[in-house]
């Protein structure tokens, strides 16, 4: 199996990144009057770099990243991509030219996606029904009840009909909206601004949008370097419709991971009250945005959650969470080599 490398989050404005001998050196200054710090990690135990802020990269530690594979992403402070940097992608020609010509017939592969999203959605609503069920008020408990039953009958609908990808999309919709709709009864935190209402991106304009969209990122780099690991193309997807510099592919993958990996893992944080309300400031355009502090905080839970283990049911073995992308997309990748019948996608229980 795949060891499971580190990710190195970059949080510190201005911190000097360098190389030296084999290893990567992190300097920064911290305090005030500032004090230089100074970090090392081994580059062979390094699967790539992220960076939230404005960084120096040596071009001797640029080289040697891209030579041995590791690449570095630089995002903006709330997250949002700005570059990657990494060497000569080895795609494998014949399971691309596979993966674009199912691209254009892609029903079987969005129907396993779908069934995989949604049963996780569901499985997320039934672990807070029988970890807190009986502590929220009967209402709320009646209406995420209700919601987990049309999940199972847009599953059903599913698996019995046979649609197109447009209606497979739509059926995704309507089971994404059914769930949304009960999240803010999840939401355990006093804090009256850690509420939810709807979804909000680019930009989030609440505090538990902000704390999504800011897993999402990290679950999409995961997933891209997923694919990109195995040979697929992160740009041409089947759920998601091909867009010019949307990872499609790399999205799909993250669909049916994300109610656990991103979802969960943000109402474990609100409801520990590990991240509160003044850990987010609203700027004047309307986008809300997280702390330093907070944003140390959930990278350091994301990296946490991903060394714990679940079964995969398909491998029949125990495998880390931050393992799951890549296992997803060697089955990917299986199937579209004709080696499995059908893309088989993770569940949660």
């Amino acid at each position: 199996m795949k060891k499971l490398l580190n990710t190195v989050y970059i949080t510190t404005p201005c911190a000097a990144l360098r190389k030296d001998g084999e290893n990567l050196v992190v300097e920064m200054e911290k305090g005030d009057p500032p004090v230089k710090e100074k970090r090392q990690l081994p580059l062979h135990m390094i699967g790539s770099v992220v960076a939230f802020a404005p960084v120096h990269i040596s071009p001797a530690l640029v080289g040697d990243m891209a030579a041995k594979g590791i690449c570095c992403v630089l995002l903006g402070f709330n997250g949002k991509f700005q570059a990657r940097i990494e060497g000569p992608i080895s795609g494998n020609v014949l399971l691309r030219r596979a993966q674009y010509k199912m691209s254009d017939t892609p029903e079987d592969i969005i129907h396993s996606i779908l069934i995989g999203k949604i049963a996780n959605q569901r499985a997320v609503l039934q672990r807070f029904l029988r970890d807190y069920g009986a502590e929220c008020s009967a209402d709320n408990a009646g209406e995420i009840e209700h919601v987990v039953k049309q999940m199972v009958f847009i599953m059903q609908y599913v698996e019995k009909q046979s649609l197109s990808a447009d209606q497979l999309r739509g059926k995704e919709g309507e089971a994404a909206q059914l769930y949304f709709s009960v999240f803010d009864y999840l939401i355990r935190s006093p804090d009256e601004d850690m509420r939810w209402t709807k979804r909000s991106r680019r930009p989030p304009l609440d505090p538990v949008n902000a704390l999504l969209s800011f897993l999402y990122t990290l679950l999409t780099h995961d997933c891209r370097a997923a694919c990109e690991s195995v040979g697929l193309d992160p740009a041409v997807g089947f759920l998601h419709r091909d867009r010019p510099g949307r990872p499609s592919l790399a999205l799909d993958l993250m669909e049916e991971l994300r109610p656990v990996f991103a979802d969960r893992l943000a109402l474990s944080l609100i409801n520990r009250r590990q991240v509160r309300a003044q850990d987010f400031k609203k700027e004047e355009s309307g986008a809300v945005l997280m702390s330093d502090e907070a944003r140390k905080t959930v990278l350091q839970a994301w990296q946490e959650r991903k060394k714990e283990e679940r079964l995969h049911e398909f491998i029949g073995e125990k495998a880390p969470y931050g393992l799951v992308p890549f296992l997803q997309a060697q089955l990917m990748a299986r199937h579209l080599r004709s080696d499995l019948e059908a893309y088989p996608p993770w569940f949660w229980k």
